[in-house]
Parts: structure tokens; sequence; C-alpha cells
């Protein structure tokens, strides 16, 4: 009875998980993550697959697949997109299946269930009703910068994190779509978040015009790199409750929304609010008088240019097999494809 109470429950997560129902990124993305117009199959013959196949139970119209020698992967949300490029360079994984075979817990969960050695138990094929083995351990994670205490649990846990990065992107400040100020310092957004900057008019907005910073919750990645990055040991004030979001849509969201009108700022990742929650209410600041364009990333000139990182158990040879893969030049033409900034420069290979 338990056997078949459990497959029943499986054949529904098959079945509602590429339309997004659960928790976790796909809750934090509006847009579409479709395949790349004019996509190229960088890998010909993938030294990586899924494992063997078999009933789930007897009667049970689903399948149970062992991960084999492809990882388990789970990550950031805005990793998500590399995921799905993954999965089709390497497996050929149809595009209606992605969404379930993607299924990543965002930064902190991701950080938890590689350390602590769990799996990540929601990943399935819907078109052929198979569910990845939902108890073989998360092999690598595809994430931000770890925190403090993330560093520390792992620690704790007797375990080394192998640490690898494998795009450049920019860790970017938000402003309401209606104020005025364009591009702030480093000093300035120190002091705005250290609570030393009260008022818009004193960086060059409207004056009378109070500042609402906004931020997420601790562990969160772009909490991270707010605190690691941008402040530096800088004083970070502490937000009331509802100035911290729990979710890089709600804050987002927060900043655009209407009633913030010119008060609003807050922080994201730019791949992530330029491809995976857009919206119009919006608008990225410069630093320094310098604009997050891609160049400018390349070359490490923004002021707080950041990479993803590719993480494993030190112990782990599949992971560390992948990773090397990934950084390579299929992976990194991948990453490219992906929409990513590849850390290996690209222009001079065919």
């Amino acid at each position: 009875m338990k056997s078949r109470c459990f497959a029943i429950c499986l054949t529904v997560m098959v079945f509602l998980m590429p339309l997004g129902v659960f928790a976790g990124s796909w809750s934090q993305i509006n847009q579409p993550i479709l395949r790349p117009e004019g996509w190229q199959p960088y890998v010909t013959e993938s030294t990586f697959a899924l494992g063997d196949k078999a009933p789930f139970a007897e009667g049970s119209p689903l399948s149970l697949q062992q991960w084999g020698n492809y990882p388990s992967i789970d990550g950031s949300t805005v990793s998500v997109p590399l995921g799905m490029e993954l999965a089709r360079q390497h497996l050929a994984v149809p595009e209606g299946d992605l969404n379930g075979f993607v299924t990543f817990s965002t930064t902190h969960s991701a950080y938890e269930r590689l350390i602590l050695k769990k799996p990540n138990p929601n990943v399935s094929l819907a078109s052929s009703q198979t569910v990845l083995d939902p108890t073989y351990p998360v092999d690598l994670i595809l994430v931000t910068a770890p925190s403090d205490e993330e560093q520390a649990l792992a620690q704790e846990q007797g375990v080394e994190l192998v640490i690898k990065p494998f795009c450049y992107d920019a860790f970017v400040f938000l402003v309401n779509a209606e104020n005025p100020v364009d591009s702030l310092s480093v000093d300035e957004i120190r002091q705005i978040y250290s609570g030393k900057l009260l008022d818009w008019g004193q960086v060059g907005g409207n004056v009378n015009t109070p500042i609402d910073a906004f931020q997420r919750p601790k562990n969160s990645g772009s909490q991270t790199a707010m605190e690691q990055l941008v402040m530096r040991g800088h004083p970070l004030i502490v937000a009331r409750s509802n100035y911290i979001s729990s979710g890089m849509s709600e804050l987002v969201a927060q900043v655009g929304n209407y009633n913030n009108g010119q008060r609003a700022i807050g922080y994201s990742y730019l791949y992530y609010v330029t491809g995976l929650y857009k919206s119009g209410n919006v608008k990225v600041l410069s630093v320094d008088g310098i604009a997050p364009t891609r160049e400018n990333l390349s070359l490490e000139k923004y002021p707080f240019t950041v990479s993803y990182y590719a993480v494993y158990l030190k112990e782990n040879e599949k992971a560390e097999r992948f990773v090397s893969w990934l950084l390579g030049e299929e992976g990194q033409r991948s990453v490219a494809q992906a929409g990513y900034i590849p850390i290996m420069s690209l222009q001079n290979s065919q």
C-alpha cells in the first residue's frame, strides 16, 4: 500500500512539474526559457549519460531511472538556463521535459543539499513518465558565491567545497523607472545601505524623497554578494521586515511598484533582471559611471563584476569530470549559448 501511494504521488509530480508548480527557482521566473535561435549541438559524443531504468513498482505507469554518470545538479535561479542547456547537450532532453528535469531549489537550499549530501528529489522526464532516483545525493551545484555560514556548514560537516567559476555577470542596483538617478558611486551605495544617506536629493535625485532600500534575506545569493562584494566590512543597516524581499522576483516587483515611485532601490543580478524576470518598471544603474555592459564585464571594468560557480565536494570524481568538461571549449561554448559570458575567451576559437 505504501509503495502504491508513493507511486501515485510521483505520477502527479511528473505531470505537474513542467507547469512550474513546485517551490524553488521556477517560482522566481516570469519569462519562458526557450532553446536559443540557431542552437548548436557542441557535444557530439557525450561521455555522460543517465543510468538504468526500471518500472517504479508493479502496476505503476512510472519508470525509475538512475543518474548513471550524469551528475545530479541543483543550483541558483540564475543558473536554470545553463542547467537546461547542459541537459540539451548531453542527454538530448526534449524541450517539453526541461522544466521538470531542471528543478533548482535556489542558492542556500542548493548549498545545504550538497554539503549535507541530500538529494534533489523532484527531477522528472514527463514525456516518458520517468522519475530520476529521488534518493540520490546532489553531485554538483551551479550557484553564486557561498556565504560565510555556508562555508562554516561545510567545515562542520568535514567536507571540502571545490569552487570553480564558469561565467561572468554583474551584480546590479535597480531603481524605479521614474527615478531620475542613472548612476551611483560605490561610496554612495555603501552609505545608502549603511543608513548614512537617507534622501535621493543627496545623490542627485529629487529632494525630499526618502530612500527605501530593499534587501534580501541572509544567505540568499544576492544578500551574500551585497555583504561580501559591495559592503566589504561596512555596516549593513538592519532592514525592517517589509523591506526584506523573500525572493528575487519579489524585490524586482517591489522596486518597480508604482506605490514606491522614485523612492525604491534594490539589487540583483543582470542576467536575472534582463532574461529571467523582466519588469518595465525598473532600470539598472551604472556604478561610478560604468554601465554593466558585456564588454565592461569581460574586461572586469564594472565595479561589481561577479562570477557564477560550479561547486562540488572534493571527493566527487563524477562532478570533477563534468566540471572539467564545463570549463573546456565545448562547455564554455554551451555557457555562451545559454546567454552567459563565459570565463574562457572564445573569440579566437573556431
